[in-house]
């Protein structure tokens, strides 16, 4: 069984290469829950809906939010008549949303996400990093800011000074299907933002230690594959490079892979960790894809 560690744009690609490489049924995929919020009314769940939407091939690959070829229909008619959603939502992926929330009536996040999940003919389990309402707050030389404020309000431009999330519990299954796991895979994510809290809740890093954990940097060359990472990296004291990923990642990495670019990083990182992998990590087409989840699934297939 493979457990992959996910925030919402560099590892669902990783993901479509996985998928193609191993059986979807024995991945599990752990979300990223901490820019949920509601916007219009409805549960906005941004990473676990692309992650959903990947499994499920409809995923929008220009913008790796949305569905493919969704109409906007509704986000036109609101700004027509005076409301400007803070995001430009498709009407495919609002009746998703719309229906998210209505279950969360009466069920937890999790069992709703595997509701869907199966609706969509996603055979990989989607696991919410936690049930309970996540949050997180970009304090910038602006004030603070929620993360859709600072990233589309704002457009990533302020300053960031300080990044801080609320502790949460890990979902039911979150600590049992990182230790019943085989491999557990931290993809190219934000390290601070995406794979930090999922990663900060108790009893995960426990879990990590006891594991075997294998993670792709998310920064190649110095500059991050996508995102506000080097603003993020910053702000919380890390070096902008796939070093300053290494450190953040030490205490439970048994193996770092990092692009070529990179490889005058090498000699450094086999101070944190034991085992590096130097190759093209930039995920272009699906036979990068592909590539890169042969080489990180190699041991195990």
């Amino acid at each position: 069984m493979i457990t992959i560690l996910s925030g919402g744009t560099g590892t669902p690609k990783l993901i479509q290469g996985i998928t193609k490489t191993a059986d979807p049924a024995d991945i599990n995929i752990i979300v990223n829950t901490v820019e949920n919020t509601y916007i219009s009314g409805n549960y906005i769940a941004p990473d676990i809906d692309t992650v959903m939407y990947t499994l499920a091939g409809i995923i929008n690959e220009n913008t790796w939010y949305g569905v493919d070829k969704d109409t906007f229909i509704t986000h036109e008619t609101l700004k027509e008549i005076g409301y400007n959603e803070i995001l430009r939502i498709g009407d495919k992926d609002r009746a998703i949303k719309i229906q998210k929330t209505i279950l969360m009536e009466k069920y937890p996040l999790s069992k709703v996400v595997d509701i869907q999940r199966k609706k969509l003919g996603v055979k990989s389990k989607i696991i919410p990093m936690s049930d309970e309402q996540s949050n997180i707050r970009i304090i910038t030389d602006e004030g603070e800011l929620s993360f859709h404020e600072f990233l589309v309000g704002k457009k990533a431009q302020p300053e960031v000074e300080d990044i801080v999330y609320v502790d949460v519990k890990p979902s039911d299954d979150v600590i049992s299907t990182i230790e019943d796991s085989d491999m557990v895979i931290i993809g190219p994510s934000n390290p601070i933002t995406s794979i930090g809290p999922i990663i900060s809740m108790n009893g995960v890093k426990e879990a990590l230690k006891n594991s075997y954990v294998v993670a792709v940097s998310p920064i190649i060359g110095g500059n991050p594959v996508s995102g506000p990472a080097a603003k993020f990296m910053n702000a919380m004291g890390h070096e902008v490079s796939c070093e300053g990923v290494a450190t953040i990642y030490k205490e439970f990495m048994d193996k770092f892979i990092i692009d070529v670019e990179d490889t005058e990083s090498e000699k450094k990182i086999e101070k944190l960790i034991s085992k590096v992998v130097i190759t093209n990590t930039n995920m272009k087409t699906i036979n990068d894809k592909v590539r890169l989840a042969r080489i990180i699934l190699g041991e195990i297939l």
